[in-house]
């Protein structure tokens, strides 16, 4: 029977992290959070200085949106630098929880003497 064939992985390029959602979520996210921040200092910028010759609601919408699109900007280049694992922050958590790999028997059974041996000095200092 001839052996498997070996599949090397290879990581996920910059387009396949666009497409999975991560620079979207970015935007997204700081575009939120422009908005809202826009809509504060805008309202307050008016109310402290006055409206301006176009008006309110023109005022106050170019703020909120020059800081939407700062906002999301920085935070979608933020979002592909933080995220460079191969796997989804979710993935990779449950990946650290799991225990280390055994590579054969003589691994388990030291893994599990090891165990044993804390156990008893454990049991040993309690009584």
């Amino acid at each position: 029977m001839p052996p498997a064939p070996q599949v090397h992985g290879q990581g996920p390029s910059v387009w396949d992290k666009m497409k999975y959602g991560n620079i979207l979520m970015g935007a997204l996210m700081g575009g939120g959070v422009g908005l809202t921040i826009g809509f504060i200092f805008g309202s307050y910028s008016i109310l402290r200085g006055g409206a301006g010759p176009r008006g309110f609601l023109a005022t106050l919408s170019q703020y909120m949106l020059s800081s939407a699109a700062t906002f999301s900007f920085f935070l979608a280049i933020g979002s592909v630098i933080r995220n460079d694992a191969l796997l989804p922050p979710h993935l990779e958590a449950m990946r650290l929880q799991l225990p280390p790999v055994m590579h054969g028997r003589a691994d388990g059974a030291s893994l599990i003497r090891a165990r044993w041996a804390a156990e008893k000095q454990r049991v040993a200092s309690e009584s």
